[in-house]
C-alpha cells in the first residue's frame, strides 16, 4: 500500500505543479466522395463553437491551425452532398489531429433544402442495430481500461459478465456467435487466453491507439459478412502519419506498450504497436495461484498507389502463457484453483492484405488473409507430473484459415449494388487425451484429428430510395457451403435472404426494420471431433450442419441536433440446428463463459432456441463538454433441453442497464462515471452423489452439474460502478495524459454458484465420508466475484 500512496502523491504533485498554458494545435485531413474516393474541392470545414474554419483545396485537403489543445467538433458542407459532422476530435501540440471525411450525395440538398448535420450515420442495408465508437470514446470510457470488449458493455443489448472476462453476450446469444473484422479482414481472435470454440477471454488484444472507429452490429448484418448470428465488430484502423515519425508510450494497469507511426515514402505510411504484461509479477506478490503472461503486436502498412488504388497490409498476433503459482496454496479457495486450472500456452496471428480500386461509379475490393490459432494445455492430478499415470489432460489443437474475398460496389440506375464471392481453405488438427467423468463413469478420450475444408460463399445486395429519399429499401441474399458433408455442400440449403426498410417521417424521426435468415458454421472443435474407437468424424455421422437463425428487428429513431438521439428497438431471434452435446444432454449455446475449450465432444444438430426483447437507448456524444449514454434491455434467452422443452439459457439475464456520463472541465480535466447492471444469470446445480464419488473426484476435482436440473437456479444480480479521472498536459513538442480508472469503486460482489470442494485433513488429504466410504466429505466454498480495481495510467505522446 505504501507504493500506491507514493504514486498517488506523485501524481497530485504533477497535477498542481505543471499545469501549463495551453499551446496551439492543428486539425487537418482530406474530404473525399464516399463512393468513388474522388477528392471534394472547395468544401467548407467549420470548427464548431469557434470562429475557425477553412475550405478544401483542389485535392480535397484542408488544414485549420491556431487551435488551443482540447476536444473539438467539425462540420463539413459542400453543395450536392449531405452535411457531415465529426465529433470528439482531440487536438494536441504534439501532432496534428488527422480527420478524413467521406461525403455522400444528397438529392434533397440538390433541390435546395437546408440539411442539418448529424454525427449518426446509417446505411440502407443496415438502418438499425448499429452503433459506432470513436477512439476517444474508447480511451476515456470509465472501467474500460482502453479495452474495446469492456467498453461495449455500455451499449444496449450487451450483457455484463463477472470473473474478469470479456465474454461478448449480445441479445441473449452465446459468446461463439460473434465475428470480428480489422479493416475488412476477419480476425478470429480478439482476446488473450481466448476460449477455443467461443470468443471470450480476460484481456483484449486490440490496441486502441491504432483504432480510428469501431462499428458494432447487433442485427441487420451486411450481406458481405458471413458466419455470424449475434454481432459483427468492424474495427477501422488509422493510417500512419505522412509528415513525420511519432511515438506513444503507455503504462497501464497490466501492461507496458509502445506505438510508433510515420511515413515510409511520399505515398505510404506505417504504424506498429507492441505490448507486454507484467501481471505475473503482481499476482506473484499478492499470492494468487495463477501467473498469466501475455504479449501482442499490431501493425499496418498503407500504400496509396494513386488516387484510384490503395493497398493495405496488416497483421495482429499474440503469445499467451498461463502457469500455476504452487507456492500460493494454503487456503481452500487457492487449493481449489490450483487443483483445477490447467497449464496452457496459446498463440495466434492474422496477416492480410486489402487492395481497393476506385472508379467513377463505385469501387472493388480484393482481400487475402491467413489466420492461425495454436492452443496447448495439460493437467496432472494434484499437479504431480512425476508419474505419467497422473495425466488427466493433454490437448494440442490448431486452427488455420486461408481466406480470399472479392466484392464490387457500384451506384447505377439509382441503385446501390454490392456483390461478390469468397473462398476459404481451412485446416484443423486436434490431439486430445482426456480422462473425463461421463454419465457411465470414468472414460478416456484419446484421438488425433486432422480436417481440411474448402468453403465457398456468394452474395449480392441492392438498395434504392423512393419518395424523395423518405423510404429506403434494401434486398440482399447470400449462400455459404463447404465440402465437410453432403448436407453442407448444397448451396440451396444455406440460402440467406434479408430485407431492410427505413422510412423518414421527418429529418429527425424515422422507422427502421430488418428481417433475415442467417447461418453459422459450428466450431471446429465440433466438426473435427473423432470417435476414440473408430477414428471417424463422429459429429459428421451425427448429421451436424450449419446453425440457422431467423431474425426480425424493428424500431424508431429520433435525432435531437448533431450528436443526440433516442432509439427504441424490438428484436426476435429463432435458432434451429444448434449443436446438442450428447454426453451431457445440453445445448452448446449454454457454454462459452469459462476458460479452456468447448465443443470437443459428440454432438447432434437437435437443439433449438429463441431470444427476444426490447432495447432503449438515449445517447449524447461529446457536445459542449458533456457526453452521456443510458441504455436498458429487456431480454429473454431460451434453448431446448433433452426433452425439447425450452428452458432459460446461461445468458438469460432478463434486465440489462448501463448509465454512462462524462464532463470535460477547464484546465484539461475530465471526469466520467459508468454504472452497469445485469440480472442474475441462470446456473445448473451440482449432482452431489456423482461429484463426491472418490473415483470421480480424483479425475474431475470439482462439481459435476446435474443437467436434469438445467439452469434451475440463478446467481445474484451483477452491478458495477466505475470512475475515471483524466488530466492532460500539452507541451511544445509532446503531451502527457495521466489518468485514474477505478473499476467497481463500491467493491460490490456478486454471489455466484458456490464451488464444490472436499474437506481435507491437516496433511491436505481428502477426508472420506464415514457414512459412505465411496465418497469424500463435501466442502462448499462461497464464490463472490467482484473487487475494486484501481488503475493509474501514464500516456506520453511525442
Amino acid at each position: 500500500m505504501k507504493q500506491y500512496y507514493f504514486i498517488i502523491s506523485l501524481l497530485i504533485l504533477l497535477v498542481f505543479s505543471f499545469d501549463l498554458l495551453a499551446q496551439s494545435g492543428v486539425i487537418r485531413g482530406k474530404v473525399r466522395e464516399a463512393n468513388t474516393n474522388e477528392p471534394v474541392p472547395f468544401a467548407n470545414v467549420l470548427v464548431k463553437d469557434t470562429e475557425k474554419g477553412g475550405s478544401t483545396d483542389l485535392e480535397g485537403n484542408f488544414e485549420i491551425s491556431g487551435l488551443d489543445p482540447g476536444v473539438y467538433s467539425i462540420e463539413v458542407r459542400s453543395v450536392g452532398y449531405r452535411t457531415e459532422a465529426v465529433l470528439d476530435i482531440q487536438v494536441t501540440r504534439a501532432r496534428p489531429a488527422t480527420v478524413n471525411v467521406e461525403l455522400r450525395e444528397d438529392t434533397q440538398n440538390l433541390e435546395g433544402v437546408e440539411i442539418s448535420a448529424t454525427a449518426f450515420t446509417k446505411t440502407s442495408e443496415t438502418p438499425l442495430s448499429v452503433r459506432s465508437l470513436g477512439a476517444n470514446q474508447i480511451r476515456r470510457s470509465p472501467g474500460g481500461n482502453r479495452d474495446v470488449s469492456q467498453v461495449i458493455r455500455s451499449l444496449p443489448g450487451v450483457a455484463s459478465t463477472v470473473s474478469f472476462r470479456n465474454d461478448i453476450i449480445i441479445r441473449g446469444g452465446a459468446p461463439n456467435e460473434n465475428k470480428f473484422f480489422l479493416d475488412g479482414i476477419e480476425i478470429p481472435v480478439i482476446n488473450h487466453f481466448q476460449t477455443q470454440g467461443a470468443s471470450g477471454g480476460p484481456v483484449g488484444m486490440i490496441n486502441v491507439d491504432l483504432i480510428k472507429r469501431v462499428d458494432f452490429y447487433s442485427g441487420a448484418f451486411p450481406v458481405n459478412r458471413d458466419n455470424t448470428l449475434s454481432s459483427i465488430f468492424e474495427f477501422v484502423q488509422i493510417d500512419g502519419r505522412d509528415d513525420k515519425w511519432a511515438l506513444n508510450a503507455v503504462v497501464g494497469a497490466s501492461d507496458l506498450g509502445i506505438f510508433v507511426e510515420g511515413p515510409v515514402s511520399d505515398n505510404s505510411t506505417f504504424v506498429f504497436s507492441a505490448r507486454r504484461s507484467y501481471l505475473q509479477f503482481l499476482f506473484s506478490i499478492i499470492g494468487l495461484p495463477f501467473l498469466p503472461i501475455y504479449n501482442d503486436y499490431q501493425t499496418k502498412y498503407t500504400w496509396n498507389i494513386n488516387e484510384k488504388t490503395k493497398l493495405s497490409v496488416l497483421s495482429i498476433g499474440a503469445l499467451d502463457q498461463f502457469s500455476l503459482n504452487e507456492e500460493a496454496g494454503g487456503t481452500p479457495e487457492q487449493d481449489f484453483l490450483l487443483n483445477n486450472l490447467p497449464i496452457f500456452e496459446q498463440w495466434n496471428y492474422t496477416i492480410g492484405a486489402k487492395l481497393e480500386r476506385f472508379r467513377k461509379n463505385g469501387f472493388s475490393t480484393l482481400v487475402l488473409s491467413r489466420s492461425m490459432l495454436n492452443n496447448r494445455s495439460f493437467k496432472f492430478q494434484n499437479n504431480d507430473d512425476s508419474d505419467p499415470d497422473n495425466l488427466i489432460l493433454d490437448y494440442l489443437s490448431q486452427e488455420i484459415e486461408n481466406k480470399l474475398r472479392w466484392e464490387d460496389y457500384r451506384n447505377k440506375w439509382g441503385l446501390e449494388m454490392n456483390y461478390g464471392l469468397n473462398y476459404e481453405f481451412a485446416r484443423y488438427n486436434n490431439r486430445t487425451f482426456n480422462r473425463i467423468v461421463a454419465p457411465s463413469g470414468v472414460e478416456v478420450i484419446d484421438f488425433f484429428s486432422e480436417l481440411d475444408m474448402n468453403k465457398f460463399g456468394f452474395f449480392a445486395q441492392a438498395s434504392r430510395p423512393f419518395f424523395n429519399d423518405k423510404l429506403n429499401l434494401s434486398l440482399g441474399i447470400r449462400t455459404d457451403f463447404n465440402d465437410y458433408s453432403r448436407d453442407m455442400a448444397n448451396p440451396l440449403e444455406q440460402l440467406s435472404p434479408r430485407l431492410s426498410a427505413s422510412y423518414q417521417f421527418t429529418r429527425e424521426f424515422s422507422w427502421n426494420f430488418n428481417t433475415g435468415i442467417y447461418y453459422q458454421l459450428p466450431p471446429y472443435t465440433i466438426l473435427g471431433y473423432r470417435d476414440t474407437d473408430t477414428g471417424e468424424l463422429e459429429n459428421k455421422n451425427n448429421g451436424i450442419r450449419y446453425i440457422q437463425s431467423n431474425q426480425l428487428v424493428s424500431g424508431f429513431e429520433y435525432l435531437f441536433g448533431v450528436g443526440t438521439r433516442l432509439t427504441v428497438e424490438g428484436f426476435y431471434k429463432r435458432y434451429f440446428d444448434y449443436p446438442f452435446l450428447l454426453r451431457d444432454q445440453i445445448s452448446l449455446a449454454n457454454l462459452g463463459g469459462d476458460f479452456g475449450v468447448i465443443g470437443n465432444e459428440p454432438a447432434s444438430p437437435d437443439s433449438e432456441g429463441r431470444a427476444y426483447g426490447l432495447e432503449f437507448l438515449a445517447e449524447q456524444q461529446l457536445t459542449r463538454g458533456f457526453y452521456g449514454l443510458a441504455a436498458y434491455t429487456l431480454v429473454r434467452s431460451e434453448f431446448t433441453d433433452g426433452t425439447g422443452t425450452f428452458l432459460p439459457s446461461a445468458w438469460d439475464n432478463r434486465h440489462i442497464v448501463s448509465l454512462t456520463g462524462g464532463k470535460a472541465f477547464k484546465r484539461n480535466w475530465e471526469l466520467a462515471v459508468r454504472w452497469l447492471f445485469s440480472g442474475g444469470a441462470p446456473f445448473t446445480p451440482f449432482d452431489l452423489d456423482r461429484s463426491l464419488r472418490i473415483e470421480n473426484w480424483n479425475i474431475r476435482g470439482q462439481g459435476i452439474p446435474d443437467f436434469n436440473r438445467l439452469n434451475s437456479l440463478r446467481a445474484g444480480n451483477f452491478q458495477q460502478l466505475d470512475l475515471r479521472v483524466d488530466k492532460k498536459y500539452f507541451f511544445d513538442k509532446w503531451s502527457l495524459n495521466l489518468f485514474l480508472d477505478v473499476q467497481n469503486i463500491t467493491n460490490f460482489q456478486t454471489e455466484l454458484q458456490p464451488n464444490l470442494s472436499v474437506q481435507k485433513d491437516a496433511a491436505g488429504n481428502p477426508i472420506v465420508n464415514p457414512d459412505n466410504p465411496s465418497q469424500f466429505l463435501p466442502n462448499f466454498l462461497n464464490n463472490p466475484q467482484g473487487t475494486i480495481l484501481p488503475t493509474i495510467g501514464i500516456i506520453v505522446e511525442i
